[in-house]
């Protein structure tokens, strides 16, 4: 007999069950429900709306009912999400209505949480159904509860307004409407609204709201009123409607930033009064208003002096520059409002961080303008008895190293690289050793590389210096120890280029050991500094010269014997195994830079190449414990490996391929996802033809990959490269694969060529779609180039044009698909010679793309387009 879940089912006595301290009995109350859900969805939707509304009920029971309704209506992952959203469009439409009438009724319950909750599930429904036509009449009944006279109801409906302005896109609503919810939230934001929760909620909806407002903020006079009940609303003697009022001001500065200009001096009188005068929660907003205006103004610069002149839409008002005279003084100030503990605790956020982070900010946005206004700070309390003074002053000095040009810098840094180097070792407060740190990483990261064009800071005089400081600074405490690895990581990173001449050269062996040394103190957990150490000591590899090669071949042991010994470890708890993958996953990074390096020197490749079996053996051992972070680290150095290893790695291919398949079938942790893919790419240039025997079973799963709604988009352009790789590898073997490649390449061509799109974010992955598509196609067309077999191409060359065509056609493809594009038509014209000669005649991309490719100011994209027109003239000539 079918056990029926039927209403009797004690849903309060249930959903309190389902919280208890006791397991057994949660297990049993999730059991049930799960059990009615699956057996009645509409009676069970009904039944936890009846609970939400129902006054009798405990208000933990209630809530618990609505959170479940919550997220019987909305997923994290996309695919989830769309089959709720079915699933809710096909309930009976009075099981529906019955629903979401209960759910308005709770809007005015006594309870706060209760009606929170309800705000929400109103939200997620009419962000199903509003997109679709359905519940025309909800903002009106919305709207009409908002001249109730009960505070507790208009506070409720304006929560609710404000979560269907999050769930809801400004499309789906027309103008009429939005006008009438901006009115009734501006309105609860007034001065004359008595009642505060009223007034906050109000405020926190307009924020949501700002998204709609695009009409009312090109009206000036609604314009004017809302930033009037914004600027006064931030004047509540409420700390909460202050703070939420001053986040609609950092809204609108990136929102309407070319429409604020009216207002600036304003919103400078009252930001400047709540840095200096109000509760830190709202201090902290009114800083981030700055720096919201600094991101828009370095983002309006950035267009500007990028070639595309034309496309900045917003002109830049240069609000910072203005600003500057009082702006800088008062972020000065907030810099010595530091607190105690700030540097031992990672998540630490103040007053004095975001007045430093702020003045960065400025930096980059006015560049050489913020040195004079800075300056005399600095040189006035670095040497002051009170360590905040001397904290502060380094703090400004290191806030405004990028941003300004070397030429202004270089003398400054030239005085103050001493005293910091003697600070670093002798001043008695951590923090000021901590940020002095910080500072010097800044100037080894900004002024100092091949990159700088002045004379250079760091000299081989002074070099032996600063890492003797930075060395012995590595013993300190972890947090100042944490900064002196990031310090020692710039300062190697700007040797990348120096040749066969780096000044790190002779100290080399001293880093590498001071570096291991910190990897293995007690205290190396705290402040991030182990992981600090392991990434600084891969920058001081991958920086190296050949002359070092040796002493990088010595490392290559002892790093092997760590990643042995974390296999060797027997039973550990939860937090100890959590420790022991992380150490795992910077072993295997270390390992995968000495294998790049090693892999790459003459001088070293023969003695490295006696490591490989053991390397392969330590990597395949690691895979075998589960944890998503260490097998991307694995694989990548598995990847690094073979490329060094070349068709030798085919011995280790056996033993390796079930966790290449694993790889390729970890949609939930889809980096691990990506990665693995990458590594078939680096497998099918080390092997070449001897990947073959693994081919059916790599692109059996690749095809599964492509098809999946579940696996994240970000993956897909990578997997269509990889078939390019494949098809070079292997050659006219790709034959078999064409009918199930070609025409997944060809709908995904389709689709990415016709993406109008306003959005940068989806721009960009379109983009990359495209580049992964025409990699596939170049890999393709010359895997089979001087094939017998070439003519099984020819029937999809017209798509292939066509599809070039409509990129060209398009005029929104980046650089790195313009040069990928045009190598495609000359692929083509290689390739499949005479035959496509009055094909590719006709297109115009051998025309007008070609020309404009030709004229090109990128060397890549002329170098590939020189070529293509070499190719196709021998075409046409033939």
């Amino acid at each position: 007999m079918n056990r029926r879940v039927n209403m009797s089912l004690d849903v309060t006595q249930v959903l309190l069950s389902a919280q208890s301290a006791d397991g057994t009995t949660r297990k049993l109350a999730e059991e049930s429900l799960k059990q009615f859900q699956e057996q009645n969805l509409p009676g069970f939707l009904f039944s936890l709306s009846s609970e939400l509304a129902n006054e009798e009920k405990p208000e933990e029971s209630r809530r618990l009912a609505g959170l479940i309704l919550k997220n019987a209506l909305d997923a994290k992952e996309q695919h989830r999400k769309n089959e709720l959203f079915q699933r809710w469009l096909a309930l009976d439409a009075n099981v529906k209505a019955q629903i979401k009438a209960l759910l308005l009724q709770t809007l005015s319950s006594p309870a706060a949480s209760t009606r929170s909750t309800s705000s929400q599930v109103i939200a997620k429904v009419a962000g199903i159904e509003i997109p679709q036509k359905q519940w025309p009449d909800l903002i009106g009944s919305l709207l009409s509860n908002i001249h109730q006279v009960q505070p507790n109801v208009k506070q409720a409906t304006l929560e609710t307004l404000g979560y269907l302005c999050e769930e809801v896109s400004p499309e789906a609503v027309d103008q009429d409407q939005v006008n009438k919810i901006l009115t009734a939230v501006v309105q609860g934001m007034n001065a004359s609204e008595g009642n505060s929760d009223v007034r906050l909620a109000a405020t926190r909806a307009l924020y949501n709201a700002l998204g709609f407002a695009q009409v009312n903020f090109s009206n000036d006079m609604e314009r004017d009123y809302i930033m009037r009940v914004v600027c006064e609303a931030t004047q509540s003697p409420e700390v909460k409607i202050r703070q939420a009022a001053f986040e609609c001001l950092v809204a609108i500065s990136s929102t309407y930033y070319d429409k604020l200009a009216t207002y600036m001096q304003d919103i400078f009188n009252i930001t400047a009064k709540a840095v200096r005068g109000d509760e830190e929660s709202v201090a902290l907003q009114a800083i981030e208003f700055w720096s919201s205006i600094c991101d828009e103004e370095i983002d309006i610069l950035d267009e500007y002096s990028s070639e595309f002149t034309a496309d900045s839409d917003v002109p830049c008002y240069y609000f910072i520059k203005q600003a500057l005279p009082a702006l800088v003084p008062m972020l000065l100030e907030t810099l010595l409002k530091q607190e105690e503990d700030q540097d031992l605790d990672e998540g630490a956020w103040n007053l004095a961080m975001a007045g430093g982070t702020c003045l960065g900010l400025v930096a980059r946005t006015v560049g050489d303008d913020i040195v004079p206004l800075v300056m005399p700070f600095v040189e006035e309390s670095i040497t002051k008895p009170d360590w905040r003074h001397r904290e502060a002053a380094t703090y400004a000095f290191g806030s405004i190293l990028e941003g300004p040009s070397a030429d202004k810098l270089a003398p400054l840094v030239n005085v103050a690289l001493n005293f910091m180097l003697s600070a670093l070792v002798k001043d008695p407060s951590n923090h000021v050793k901590d940020t002095t740190a910080w500072t010097l990483g800044r100037i080894f990261e900004f002024l100092h590389g091949s990159a700088v064009e002045t004379a250079p800071i760091i000299t081989s005089e002074n070099c032996q210096q600063i890492l003797t400081v930075l060395l012995q600074s590595m013993k300190d405490v972890p947090n100042v120890a944490e900064k002196a690895c990031g310090a020692l990581y710039f300062l190697a990173q700007g040797y990348v280029d120096a040749g066969s001449a780096s000044p790190l050269a002779p100290f080399f062996q001293d880093i590498v050991q001071s570096l291991l040394s910190v990897t293995h103190r007690e205290d190396a957990g705290e402040s991030r500094l182990r992981t600090a150490a392991y990434e600084t000591l891969n920058e001081v590899v991958r920086c190296s010269i050949e002359e070092t090669g040796p002493i990088v071949m010595q490392l290559v042991p002892v790093i092997m014997l760590e990643l042995h010994q974390t296999l060797e470890a027997g039973k550990l708890s939860t937090d100890e195994r959590e420790k022991r993958s992380e150490l795992q996953g910077l072993l295997c990074g270390c390992l995968q830079v000495i294998i790049q390096k090693l892999g790459g020197m003459e001088s070293t490749k023969y003695s490295f190449s006696q490591y490989t079996d053991q390397m392969m053996e330590l990597f395949l051992r690691v895979f075998a414990c589960r944890n998503a972070t260490v097998h991307e680290e694995a694989m990548l150095a598995i990847g690094a490996l073979a490329y060094a290893a070349g068709p030798n790695f085919s011995k280790y291919m056996a033993q390796f391929y079930q966790y290449l398949e694993m790889g390729l079938q970890n949609f939930e942790e889809y980096q691990v996802c990506a990665i693995t893919v990458g590594v078939v790419g680096d497998l099918c240039r080390a092997l070449e033809d001897k990947i073959l025997p693994f081919c059916d079973g790599i692109m059996t799963q690749l095809l599964k990959d492509l098809s999946s709604n579940q696996l994240h988009r970000s993956v897909k352009p990578p997997i269509f490269s990889c078939f390019g790789d494949i098809s070079l590898a292997i050659g006219e073997n790709f034959e078999k694969y064409l009918i199930y490649a070609m025409p997944m390449l060809q709908s995904a061509a389709d689709l990415s060529a016709h993406t109008a799109s306003a959005d940068d974010e989806l721009l960009d992955y379109t983009n990359q779609l495209r580049n992964g598509i025409l990699e596939a196609y170049s890999g393709i067309l010359q895997g089979f180039k001087s094939s017998p077999k070439t003519q099984l191409l020819m029937p999809y060359a017209p798509h292939i044009l066509h599809f070039l065509d409509a990129l060209y056609n398009g005029k929104d493809m980046d650089d790195t698909v313009m040069k990928t594009a045009i190598g495609v038509l000359g692929d083509l014209a290689d390739t499949l010679g005479v035959h496509a000669g009055p094909m590719i005649n006709q297109s115009i991309s051998s025309k007008k793309f070609l020309e404009e490719c030709l004229a090109s100011d990128d060397p890549l994209i002329k170098e590939s387009a020189d070529w293509a027109m070499i190719a196709i003239s021998r075409v046409a000539s033939g």
